[in-house]
């Protein structure tokens, strides 16, 4: 999760980064707009696209669950554990930003209606125009044009003709999609960045249409007559923005863009193909995923194997007893049926062979030193391997100098690579002792031969829970 936002986050920038170099001084302003409109919600999703003829050329790793290590009894046991590499939950603070920034939107729009009680009504021209006592405010909110009563009637005329423009264009839509955006990702200051961009390009764009029937150069003495108020509401069009008077008058002394510059919106489609390249590559994303289904799920695993061991203790299973736990622990390949239930399962492989049985395996793992067979075997030897080797090398005795007692957890992740050696290895415990010492047992695994998919050697992920028993 944590990837997929940074994923998100540097997206955005790079967009944002296209828009303020090339395109921001142009006078496309109606691409602009789509521009500003797209990209972020582009910026959101690319993350989560995966094109599959990419892919198919890009070598793959794969991620395999290994059967947690209780380490510190007299031998090694393996047990079947949901417990993974697991990252800290942050889905209790996500939900906290987004409770103040809805109760900050609701108090924008409460303050926006409180306005609207306190005007006198007039209609014109298919839009409502509300004059506000005691105030030299000027803004539009969808079809509403709200001025304050201390404003000229010079002014008005202009403003009037300003305002009508962001209803005509639907300007304060888009606004309303960036608070959205504002609410859902809080935390994301791109968002507020790209809000401001357009909220800007609304006023080049309002100006524009504005000054093609009217005098520029009045237009201009008209911007700079008065002082005005402006109400700080992130999503109205606000008419006099001191900050923006400026650019206002820049924009409106440029001349026409030539044709030709809008080939510089061509720039989109290299960086949107550079992040679904990127994307293509990333297997943390899948990774963390995985970790977090793996999570979810880690209470009805805890269930499965509870069950596994109540029929086990009754005797040996049956045949169908033992199709229905693989059914319960089976992972779905793509393009494989997906059974909504057990006897669902045992009615559609009744008869068929165990070789028949979906496994969500690779072609080839990789090989611990003296293992052999097929896939099932070399997984089953690896497993039973690594926990004998966690179990000879973990230093026990840090259970007396950190003065520990019960159950110790830690997860381990770790990846066999192309030459057969374990690296990346990463690891959470409640003591970072623990941590340490389970990357410095890992990270000494032999040497072994590493996995291989389509007769390419591709590096393989491994989740590895050790329970530290402490008697």
């Amino acid at each position: 999760m944590i990837h997929t936002l940074f994923q998100i986050l540097v997206f955005q920038i790079l967009f944002l980064v296209v828009y303020d170099f090339f395109l921001k001084k142009e006078t496309f302003f109606g691409l602009n707009r789509i521009y500003l409109l797209l990209t972020p919600f582009l910026g959101c999703i690319l993350p989560f696209v995966s094109i599959d003829f990419i892919k198919q050329n890009i070598p793959q790793e794969y991620i395999i669950q290994l059967p947690a290590v209780v380490i510190g009894s007299n031998s090694p046991e393996l047990i079947s554990s949901g417990t993974t590499f697991w990252l800290p939950s942050l889905l209790d603070f996500w939900f906290l930003g987004v409770g103040f920034s809805a109760l900050f939107f609701f108090f924008k729009f409460y303050k926006i209606a409180k306005l609207y009680l306190s005007g006198t009504t007039e209609y014109s021209d298919g839009f409502k125009l509300k004059i506000l006592p005691k105030t030299n405010t000027a803004f539009s909110f969808f079809n509403t044009i709200f001025l304050g009563e201390n404003i000229s009637e010079k002014n008005k005329i202009n403003i009037v003709a300003h305002e009508k423009i962001h209803i005509e264009q639907k300007h304060s839509a888009d606004l309303l999609f960036f608070e959205i955006l504002r609410i859902v990702f809080w935390f994301n200051p791109m968002v507020y960045l790209f809000q401001n961009r357009i909220t800007t390009l609304h006023e080049f764009i309002a100006d524009e249409k504005v000054t093609a029937e009217k005098d520029k150069k009045q237009y201009y003495q008209d911007l700079l007559s008065e002082v005005f108020q402006t109400e700080k509401i992130s999503f109205i069009n606000t008419f006099f923005n001191q900050s923006l008077i400026k650019k206002r008058i820049i924009m409106l002394q440029k001349s026409k863009s030539r044709r030709t510059a809008q080939l510089k919106y061509l720039l989109l489609l290299p960086a949107i193909c550079t992040m679904l390249l990127y994307t293509a590559c990333s297997n943390e994303q899948k990774a963390e995923e995985t970790q977090t289904v793996q999570q979810s799920d880690s209470e009805v695993m805890n269930k499965i194997n509870e069950l596994a061991e109540a029929i086990m203790k009754k005797g040996e299973m049956t045949p169908e007893e033992e199709k229905a736990l693989k059914f319960l622990t089976t992972e779905a390949q793509p393009g494989e049926k997906v059974y909504t239930s057990v006897q669902e399962y045992l009615d559609e492989t009744k008869g068929q062979d165990e070789a028949d049985v979906p496994f969500a395996v690779i072609e080839k793992v990789p090989t611990y030193p003296g293992c052999s067979g097929d896939n099932e075997a070399m997984k089953l030897c690896m497993s039973q391997n690594i926990a004998n080797f966690v179990n000879a090398n973990f230093n026990i005795k840090l259970a007396d100098e950190l003065n520990l007692s019960g159950q110790q957890r830690i997860a381990v992740q770790f990846k066999i690579d192309k030459t057969g050696k374990a690296v990346d290895v990463r690891a959470r415990a409640q003591n970072p002792e623990l941590e340490a010492e389970a990357i410095r047992v890992v990270q000494k695994l032999p040497q072994m031969q590493p996995g291989e998919q389509k007769g390419e050697k591709v590096g393989v992920l491994y989740s590895l829970p050790i329970i530290f028993e402490v008697k």
